[in-house]
């Protein structure tokens, strides 16, 4: 009996790790119909001809920090483009609010200005998260507050500076 349960245990396990290791593929067929409307359905018609639709995601799969060259977003003002759709990006607005972290947000399907800013920094992808001079690439919330905090202690700590360096000119 025991040997039983513990093969039972073992072949829904297994099962498991297959179901997870071979995901189902998804097929997406484009078709017109008489009037001229074009169809998007996951199979193809009988009776019309289709064309199979390669889908291509733009959301980054991890978080990737980079520095900006030449942009400098000022204070610690967060600044962040995105879809209305995009997981990651509703994770980070989720997070941004939670940790009352202000940010603006452009939303590069329907802000002039943020189809304009993605295209200029050559965007592959959402969300893209900007503050300071630093860039990620995606949201992951561990990556977005070590990345955050040592800009914040870099910020405080060239503000020491800038202290010193005023109160010694003043004692000359």
């Amino acid at each position: 009996m025991k040997l039983f349960r513990c093969l039972t245990k073992i072949a829904f396990y297994f099962s498991i790790l297959y179901g997870i290791t071979f995901p189902a593929n998804a097929e997406i067929y484009k078709w017109v119909d008489e009037s001229g409307s074009v169809h998007f359905t996951d199979s193809p018609p009988k009776d019309k001809n289709s064309e199979e639709i390669t889908l291509q995601i733009n959301s980054y799969s991890s978080a990737e920090v980079t520095t900006i060259d030449g942009v400098i977003v000022p204070g610690n003002r967060v600044v962040m483009y995105s879809t209305s759709r995009c997981g990651y990006c509703k994770k980070a607005r989720r997070y941004f609010r939670k940790k009352r972290i202000s940010f603006h947000e452009y939303d590069i399907e329907k802000s002039s200005k943020g189809k304009r800013d993605f295209k200029s920094l050559k965007g592959s992808g959402v969300p893209i998260i900007l503050f300071g001079d630093r860039r990620i690439n995606g949201f992951s919330e561990v990556k977005f507050d070590r990345t955050y905090t040592e800009y914040k202690l870099q910020k405080e700590d060239k503000k020491e500076v800038d202290k010193k360096k005023v109160g010694n000119k003043s004692k000359v």
